[in-house]
């Protein structure tokens, strides 16, 4: 399975173009106008990375607005372009589909020596995402391994700090999105909980994947409810589609969700139980949209 970093390292590679399969289409002709009363479900595109290559990003979009999904989260940025294609162009695709983009995967890894590349690389980032019109922009990974310190990781939270103070003056937020390995202790320090005390609350914000987090053995009802400020976006996660593996309790989630006010979450699916991407994504829809607990 592709990883996320080699995923976003590739996206230059992710051309618009093709046709989303024609028996999806007219199983899907009459959802557009029932769409128009339906919940705001968010969808992170990582989640259709492969029909991204293998169709184009237009299909994606398409499929994504046919099954009803409203809130878009990218993961296809690369040398100015979002998915291959200028963010005023992609950000009319998606707005004359009835959707909006609100968020955006992407990231550098950082060392002190490189700091003058890895700024201008986020400047570019910047001007690109500022034409698009997201509220976040939001790095997905980090380097941790058994030689990670303490000193590497407030070395990260230095540089997210100033990421985001990069992003504040184009009235974008920065965050970073968990995995699992955050969970692991270094000196008998949590990596989550020393990221969320070191970094700037007035410039880093941090979206919480649920699942990851689950998954790892913490709780992400209570990291909701001890640090509400910190959190703004999350990621809806299961083992494969939403809802499918009984190990997720998501209500007391979205509960907790809306007491804070967060406004965007977006679904994530990573493995398919039939290979079927797009399956996967209306069976996580349907059951999301269906949950009287989802506003």
């Amino acid at each position: 399975m592709q990883n996320r970093r080699d995923f976003l390292r590739q996206a230059s590679i992710m051309l618009a173009g093709g046709l989303v399969v024609p028996q999806f289409l007219s199983s899907c002709v009459n959802k557009s106008v029932a769409n128009e009363s339906a919940k705001n479900v968010g969808l992170q595109l990582y989640s259709l990375r492969e029909m991204v290559k293998e169709s184009g990003i237009r299909s994606v979009l398409e499929t994504a607005s046919k099954i009803g999904y409203k809130n878009l989260e990218t993961a296809g940025y690369d040398n100015g372009k979002i998915y291959g294609l200028a963010p005023a162009e992609f950000k009319k695709m998606v707005e004359d589909l009835g959707m909006k983009c609100t968020s955006a995967h992407l990231g550098q890894e950082y060392t002190k020596e490189k700091e003058t590349e890895v700024m201008a690389w986020w400047d570019r980032a910047i001007e690109a995402h500022n034409e698009l019109g997201v509220k976040y922009m939001i790095q997905p990974w980090m380097p941790v391994n058994d030689q990670t310190t303490l000193d590497d990781l407030k070395m990260y939270c230095d540089y997210f700090n100033t990421v985001g103070f990069k992003t504040a003056a184009a009235s974008i937020g920065f965050g970073y999105h968990n995995h699992s390995f955050e969970f692991r202790k270094i000196n008998d320090q949590l990596i989550y909980d020393f990221l969320l005390d070191n970094v700037s609350p007035n410039h880093v914000f941090f979206e919480l994947d649920v699942y990851w987090c689950k998954e790892a053995g913490s709780d992400p009802v209570a990291y909701l409810k001890a640090r509400p400020s910190q959190f703004k976006a999350l990621h809806i996660k299961d083992d494969k589609e939403i809802g499918a593996s009984g190990k997720m309790d998501f209500k007391p989630i979205f509960d907790q969700m809306y007491a804070n006010n967060i406004k965007d979450w977006y679904v994530e699916i990573e493995q398919y139980t039939n290979n079927d991407p797009v399956g996967s994504c209306q069976q996580s829809y349907d059951f999301l949209n269906a949950a009287d607990y989802v506003k």
